[in-house]
């Protein structure tokens, strides 16, 4: 694979994410019920509308989950892996029946991906900034309390101290151990295949 094919493939793949990070983010954001009047939530929503919208015509939202959405970033994380294997010159169709698995692997670890980076940034903004009013800080809180109002059910009073991060980090990173790595695994994701898809995992 040549130095211009290595460089092609290198943007596709960081543009395709970028974009392909938007299109889920929305998702979530739909999932945990933000608040769509934040500057944020616009932006998600303005850079998805025009590939959303046919979408809806045909795929209805059921109890209040938005399957377009979810259909919209599953096609384009598959099509992204299909580009990329086609660009490194590696047999697609050989590759077919595998493809479809990798492309739920990857959306399953963006998916935590998301959460996990919200806990960091919701962690560090509660030292740095707590009750902050800025439209990041609130996304983030919003995105993060689903997941941890049941932790906090659970975990004892501590006065005041909560612990309920530490174990949100926990469950993601066991998740993305014993499922997102051993789904990867069984479905031939490793070696070379594996590194050229390693940033959508």
């Amino acid at each position: 694979m040549s130095g211009l094919t290595q460089a092609f493939i290198y943007i596709i793949q960081t543009l395709g994410q970028l974009y392909l990070l938007v299109a889920l983010l929305r998702f979530v954001l739909q999932l945990v019920r933000a608040d769509f009047y934040n500057p944020l939530c616009q932006f998600t929503v303005k850079a998805t509308q025009p590939l959303l919208t046919p979408l809806r015509r045909v795929i209805p939202s059921v109890a209040g989950i938005d399957l377009a959405g979810l259909v919209l970033v599953l096609l384009l994380q598959l099509l992204l892996i299909i580009v990329i294997l086609s660009l490194a010159g590696l047999p697609v169709l050989e590759f077919l029946p595998n493809i479809l698995a990798w492309t739920l692997i990857a959306v399953g670890g963006l998916f935590l991906k998301i959460f996990f980076f919200a806990l960091i940034i919701s962690v560090i903004l509660s030292w740095v900034a707590p009750g902050s009013q800025n439209p990041g800080a609130q996304l983030t809180q919003q995105i993060c309390e689903p997941m941890l109002a049941p932790i906090r059910n659970l975990l004892p009073n501590l006065g005041g101290l909560d612990l309920s991060p530490i174990f949100a980090f926990i469950s993601i990173n066991l998740l993305e151990r014993l499922v997102i790595d051993n789904l990867a695994a069984s479905t031939g994701l490793v070696g070379p295949i594996r590194a050229l898809l390693s940033p959508f995992l």
